[in-house]
């Protein structure tokens, strides 16, 4: 816009010289001369000038405002996997914030059962660490793309990012994801190529394929310009340049406190914080942790809660804690640029605004936007046969007030009455996304019903109507490339790009695909099946396009169904297992329209596993000898969920996952699409 009445020839010039900067920038990032006679990018010559301090908040006067130069606020974002909380597991390790005999587990931020169970972050967490007498606060975010709503709120508090990227596998789906957010909030970004030590590093096409993304993404010059540290979380090494890597994380400490700038706000402007995440205590009541913008927040202190849409309430700080050294230390106030924690706030929620009277200009921040759902399922009260038999929280009462609750703290679900009082709509940003809520309130005592997942649909201006789609990155060995190809080709899949690289001794194929969230759902099962279980697939949200495959993806197999209540015999389980695979064993209890396995043909079909064998007083040598009954297929909550048809509830309890025929549904017994 600054050059639109310029003239034509100092229009080109300017062009051209924008262009000449880029190309200097990206020769100085990228090239890697050798060890010796190094003319390209150098570990410091990358840097660029030292980092500068935040811009203070509107509210804050410049006249008034100060530099917290002792303070850092910093997020660690990555893709999956890309090895973030094992980097601040070494962190804290080294900030010698645990005792020398004190015995510390492993991903010691991921303190979730569910987190350790499926070896990733699902909830953003809060520490700090203290190195050279500065503070740095850290926040460890979640990998997968249905957990970026965490990543989006936090960004509120920190004033720089850690990129993360893996030393082999390079910027990935949920890579782009992060860092769009974090560019486009004006965050200082830090890149750290991660996993140094792996044999089949590839640094030069890491950083090549980085830059290429900030470029892509819009990103500035300056902003093109990145620190870079190289460093290997598992075994807490970290150096500027690989071939130079230091025996510790000092480097990468050094690095943060000088290219992540410190905070700048007015300690004595009016209190000014906002609310980016909530936790629960059972002694303490909810609390309330953000970043103080501005003023001091102290304990005791009368504060007042607002949005701009909401007129203040006024409430009392009855505990203040901040971070220092992995835990909550309670202090007597909080200065603006610190992250905190206060209790006291009573029904506050996230995105609301801890501050000062309007009469003595407190004044509320913009609540926090995040992307909206894209997948919803239907929560319905529990009305199977077995219904109550198991869990403790059974009624539509509990439900809702479980599914309220998970709202207030999950900024990216979305709880909306269904067509009865006993049932919900819950969306949110993918399947894993609900899975691991529901995963959660299984294991709480909540008994209920689940509908099939279905994408959630845009209308355009014209009245047409939209879908999600997604980019799903997939590896696989070569020999196994077809099968991937196949198989997503079938769910409207568009194939944008396709890379093999020598992996040892094989070839590893990477796949680019664009696809329908309508054609990803059930696809992991299906692309394990079709790739002998080989493959590893990764997906981000893309954005609304017309519909792919209007009558959606339609299962290959039918359902096996149940037409007696009972518990399951052998001699029944013998003619059964002919007719497909089997869910049930000998033993357990079943009911009328239970799914219990997946039928060899297209159709449903309802069999008896029942049944008894009539006594009588022909017996036979050999018969029971020849029998052999088949293992029953083990299936987890998110098998069921992808096996799922459309006529179809999952049954979940605290002690058992069963899936039935829904049976308010005409037709029920005859196949349903996904």
């Amino acid at each position: 816009s600054a050059l639109r009445n310029r003239p034509l020839s100092v229009v080109l010039t300017s062009t051209m010289a924008m262009s000449s900067t880029r190309l200097s920038t990206r020769s100085r990032t990228i090239s890697r001369a050798s060890r010796t006679g190094r003319s390209g990018r150098c570990s410091r010559a990358v840097y660029g000038p030292s980092a500068t301090a935040v811009e203070a908040p509107a509210t804050t006067s410049a006249a008034s405002a100060e530099v917290r130069d002792g303070l850092r606020n910093i997020a660690i974002v990555a893709h999956v996997d890309h090895g973030k909380t094992t980097l601040v597991d070494a962190m804290l390790s080294q900030s010698k914030v645990f005792r020398d005999n004190q015995e510390v587990a492993t991903r010691i931020m991921d303190s979730n059962d569910l987190e350790r169970e499926r070896g990733i972050t699902i909830l953003s967490k809060n520490t700090a660490v203290t190195y050279k007498d500065t503070k740095i606060n850290i926040i460890d975010t979640p990998g997968h793309a249905d957990f970026g709503g965490e990543v989006e709120r936090v960004l509120h508090m920190c004033d720089g990012v850690l990129l993360l990227i893996d030393s082999v596998e390079g910027p990935m789906p949920q890579t782009r994801f992060v860092l769009t957010k974090a560019l486009a909030k004006g965050k200082k970004v830090m890149v750290v190529v991660n996993k140094v030590d792996r044999p089949m590093a590839r640094l030069d096409y890491v950083l090549d394929k980085t830059f290429d993304l900030f470029c892509e993404l819009g990103a500035s010059d300056e902003q093109c310009d990145f620190p870079v540290v190289y460093a290997s979380g598992m075994n807490g090494i970290a150096g500027l340049e690989p071939e130079e890597l230091a025996e510790n994380l000092e480097p990468l400490f050094d690095s943060i406190i000088e290219h992540v700038p410190p905070p700048t706000a007015d300690v004595n402007g009016p209190l000014q914080m906002q609310v980016a995440n909530i936790a629960y205590d059972n002694y303490r009541g909810r609390i309330c942790i953000g970043r103080v913008t501005s003023g001091t927040i102290k304990k005791g202190q009368t504060v007042y809660v607002a949005t701009p849409e909401k007129k203040e309430v006024s409430a009392k700080v009855s505990e203040l804690f901040v971070y220092k050294n992995f835990l909550q230390e309670p202090v007597e106030e909080a200065e603006a640029g610190d992250i905190c924690a206060v209790a006291g706030m009573g029904d506050a929620t996230i995105g609301e605004t801890i501050m000062a009277s309007t009469s003595e200009g407190g004044v509320p921040l913009p609540t926090i936007a995040v992307e909206e759902p894209t997948v919803r399922m239907n929560f319905i009260v529990n009305t199977s046969p077995f219904a109550g038999q198991e869990g403790e929280f059974v009624t539509s009462r509990n439900l809702k007030d479980r599914l309220a609750q998970e709202a207030e703290r999950n900024l990216a679900l979305k709880v909306e009455p269904g067509e009865t009082a006993e049932s919900f709509i819950v969306s949110g940003r993918g399947t894993l996304h609900l899975t691991i809520l529901i995963e959660e309130m299984r294991r709480e005592g909540y008994e209920f019903q689940i509908g099939p997942p279905s994408v959630i649909y845009k209308e355009d201006e014209s009245g047409k109507k939209l879908e999600p789609y997604e980019i799903a990155e997939i590896e696989v060995p070569e020999d196994q490339a077809g099968g991937v190809v196949e198989l997503l080709g079938k769910r409207g899949g568009q194939m944008q790009d396709m890379m093999t690289r020598a992996s040892g001794s094989n070839s590893v194929t990477t796949f680019k695909f664009r696809v329908p969230t309508t054609g990803m759902m059930g696809v992991k099962g299906a692309l394990l099946t079709a790739t002998r279980g080989t493959a590893a697939l990764h997906t981000s949200f893309d954005g609304y396009d017309p519909i792919a495959n209007p009558d959606g993806v339609q299962r290959d197999n039918g359902s096996l169904i149940s037409y007696d209540t009972g518990d399951v015999t052998t001699y029944s389980v013998k003619s059964a297992q002919e007719r497909g695979v089997l869910f049930v064993e000998p033993g357990e209890k079943v009911y009328d329209g239970q799914v219990i396995g997946i039928n060899a043909r297209a159709e449903d079909l309802k069999i008896n596993v029942c049944k008894k064998k009539a006594a009588n007083n022909i017996r036979s040598a050999t018969k029971e000898a020849t029998d052999k009954i088949n293992a029953a297929k083990d299936m987890s909550l998110d098998d069921y969920l992808e096996f799922l048809a459309s006529d179809e509830l999952v049954e979940v309890t605290p002690l058992s996952v069963r899936v039935r025929k829904n049976p308010s549904m005409k037709g029920s017994g005859k196949k349903g699409g996904k």
